[in-house]
């Protein structure tokens, strides 16, 4: 993206707005106390909005509405109690690490209630050091309440006065990102292409995308007054959010086996073009995402339709010219990436049309509509199904209680000025997984280091206070718009305006609070990174094959739904969006456990070749698989029926096979026989055979030619499908060898 485009999507992006919701909500009670004489109260209260503030997650209003609602009522709790027993320190150690642990085992219900456990912490943090008796303690609770209550009707009254905005913002990451998607697989038809990094690249993206969709799922679905009324706006974003959903499945549909179509048709000069085609389409995506997010109709900024019939013609050219009964296999694969383009670019074309909001635009049919949005369980029984050593939950909620205790213990025995700084860091940097916190630590460290030298340079040659507090209101929105995507960014912008904050309150004693912040820093840091490596630490090898298990069965699972539309009936459109949505849930799960895996000490990667090789041919599987969802709902017509019962069988026996060997469970893994496979070629063959005939005799367009693309793709599908089963198979048995 240019300059310019570059800086219309940072404005119009749900980060920026967070970022600015959040300092304007925070900043001004502080200042309209400042104008009454009052600032002091004024900053309690304004500590309070911030705590507030880590509850209002992205999602649903009435989410929001209830998360804030509950965390202000808990924090407040906090505060008293902290307050009252902060004269008491064995008493406050006991609270420090039951509080500790219970808040952060707030995670088993989800990153919204994870987030109201953490605010429930940071205030507790936040009020080690101020010692405050009798009727105080109540009046510091009362102006955190109202500091928190405050946020809460700011962001919901922002939210009310444009309901929409955050789904179009959402929305139009969800597009772009799926441009960047599309952008990526065009990879595949560049000369030489590197396969194995293209696609590994692209597994980590597709995990991503997955994320954002559940994201605007959530948006759309769970939003009552969006799913109720039916206007004009609300039909155009819902049926963008389709049309880009099926984009994206249709996208990874499009798997081939690039080496060979490299070796086909590398001499012709059309896998070029494609290339050219889909970068069109990804900027056009792209540009689509932004408008969304503006609220802007988009209109065409590449020559994308123009491409898509040179594309065609030079198709067209080919097979007269240069197809062959030697040949004639190959054209089939090129003619389905060519279709492809056709569909993708028509997506397009509609996505264009639909940011215009026309009236005239047809309701979409509740049948087009998956929603990929997750349960949101709250049931107290889950707290305490966790409640056992073999949760990472809840020996991450013990690591957390034991780092604070020691973090407040050094606090108490040795001289640190600001100590509550270090507990402050254990709680943002220490997380479930040993990858994220190895990650927040570098970010923590030199974010801090490098923010206190910026900090240092504009209190020593910026004299002006109002120029100076204008930066702070600056740093303060970028800090918060930084906070979700890039951490390192996040602390680099906080530490300077953290910096100006205390050069207000305090300006005297400025480079003695920068040397206590670096210092508590490290040593919270330290703190956390020992915790995570050596407490009750739960490395990824060791819940690694149930998560591939769980791979396995909704691989498994989606196989099923499809294959039945091939041997039984039709199956329900709905029900195999369902299984498809569980499929790449799991494969995004597994992705994800895999490359935080990597992460970890070596010696805590027992089989990781194995594992990549697992995940790998999991995204393959599910790349055919969905091409076969494809097939049954649009080949159909003209697919000659074989049976495929005995193909399907087959197929199941060895994704089994490879599940039972993932659960330590050889015994029941069956013999296989891929006999029963011949005669699936023989129906392949023989009307490959008869298209073969009529290409030499110089009949290009006949029904035989609709038949062979409609059932050669269908049966080269499970052919390719049980050919992965099998590897699984195999590699399931190094993996179960190979991870204790």
């Amino acid at each position: 993206m240019d300059q310019f485009t570059t800086y219309k999507n940072f404005v119009n992006g749900r980060f920026l707005n967070e970022g600015l919701r959040m300092t304007a909500g925070i900043i001004l009670p502080a200042f309209i106390a400042s104008a009454f004489g009052q600032l002091q109260t004024g900053i309690i209260i304004s500590l309070g909005a911030l705590c507030g503030s880590i509850a209002d997650t992205p999602g649903p209003v009435h989410y929001r509405r209830n998360g804030m609602f509950f965390s202000n009522i808990l924090i407040s709790l906090v505060a008293i109690m902290i307050g009252y027993a902060s004269h008491l320190p064995v008493l406050l150690a006991t609270l420090i690490f039951i509080f500790g642990f219970v808040f952060s085992m707030f995670a088993v219900y989800g990153a919204r209630i994870s987030a109201i456990g953490i605010a429930a912490l940071i205030i507790m943090v936040l009020n080690l050091e101020t010692k405050r008796t009798g009727v105080d303690v109540l009046w510091y609770s009362l102006y955190i309440f109202t500091g928190a209550t405050w946020y809460m009707l700011f962001s919901l009254a922002l939210y009310s006065l444009r309901p929409y905005r955050i789904i179009q913002q959402t929305l139009g990451d969800f597009i772009m990102h799926t441009g960047a998607y599309l952008q990526g697989r065009g990879d595949f038809y560049n000369p030489n292409p590197d396969i194995d990094k293209i696609a590994k690249r692209l597994m980590e993206q597709q995990v991503k995308l997955l994320e954002e969709q559940t994201l605007v799922s959530d948006l759309l679905f769970k939003t009552r007054a969006f799913t109720k009324e039916s206007s004009v706006m609300s039909r155009g974003l819902l049926k963008m959010y389709v049309d880009v959903a099926e984009m994206f499945e249709s996208i990874i549909t499009s798997f081939q086996d690039y080496h060979l179509l490299h070796r086909q048709f590398d001499y012709t000069g059309i896998l070029p073009m494609i290339n050219h085609q889909i970068d069109n389409l990804a900027q056009e995506l792209k540009h689509i995402g932004i408008q969304v997010k503006s609220g802007s109709p988009a209109e065409p900024v590449t020559t994308f339709l123009e491409g898509l019939d040179e594309i065609v013609e030079k198709f067209e050219n080919l097979r007269k010219h240069e197809m062959n009964e030697s040949n004639l296999e190959y054209y089939v694969g090129l003619g389905a990436i060519v279709r492809n383009m056709r569909v993708l670019t028509q997506k397009v074309t509609d996505l264009q049309y639909y940011t215009r909001f026309d009236k005239k635009a047809k309701k979409i049919k509740d049948t087009d509509v998956v929603n990929y949005s997750g349960e949101q369980k709250n049931e107290l029984f889950l707290f305490f199904n966790n409640f056992n050593i073999s949760s990472n939950i809840f020996r991450h909620s013990l690591r957390v209680a034991i780092a604070l205790l020691i973090g407040y213990l050094i606090s108490l025995y040795f001289t640190i000025g600001h100590s509550y700084w270090i507990l402050l860091t254990i709680v943002v940097i220490l997380k479930p997984a040993y990858s994220l916190t190895k990650q927040r630590n570098k970010a923590r460290i030199a974010g801090t280091f490098l923010g206190l030298m910026l900090g240092f340079v504009l209190v020593y040659f910026i004299r002006n206070d109002t120029a100076l507090m204008f930066l702070l209101v600056m740093l303060m929105i970028l800090t918060y718009t930084f906070l979700r995507t890039h951490y390192f960014i996040s602390v680099l912008f906080l530490t300077p305006y953290l910096v100006l904050f205390y050069y207000f309150l305090h300006p005297v004693n400025l480079l003695n609070l920068m040397a206590d912040r670096f210092i508590d820093t490290a040593i919270g840091s330290v703190i956390a990174y020992l915790c995570s490596l050596f407490l009750l630490p739960l490395w990824e090898q060791d819940s690694i094959l149930r998560v591939l298990s769980k791979m396995n069965r909704a691989a498994t699972g989606y196989f099923k739904i499809i294959a039945n539309g091939f041997t039984n009936r039709m199956p329900d459109s709905k029900a195999i969006k369902q299984a498809r949505k569980i499929n790449f849930t799991a494969l995004a799960n597994g992705s994800g456990a895999f490359n935080r895996m990597l992460s970890e000490p070596k010696k805590y990667q027992a089989g990781i070749k194995e594992i990549h090789r697992f995940v790998a041919l999991n995204q393959l599987l599910s790349s055919h698989l969905a091409s076969l969802s494809y097939f049954l709902n649009n080949n159909s017509e003209h697919f000659k029926p074989v049976n495929l019962e005995p193909a399907t069988d087959l197929i199941l026996d060895e994704l089994n096979n490879a599940y039972h060997q993932l659960e330590h469970d050889p015994g029941l893994v069956v013999e296989t026989d891929n006999a029963v496979l011949n005669p699936v070629f023989t129906h392949s063959n023989n009307i490959l055979k008869k298209r073969k005939e009529e290409i030499s005799e110089g009949f290009l367009e006949t029904e035989t030619k609709k038949e062979l693309v409609a059932t050669k793709s269908i049966t080269d599908q499970f052919i390719f499908i049980y050919s992965l089963a099998k590897d699984m198979s195999k590699v399931s048995k190094r993996i179960a060898a190979l991870v204790p």
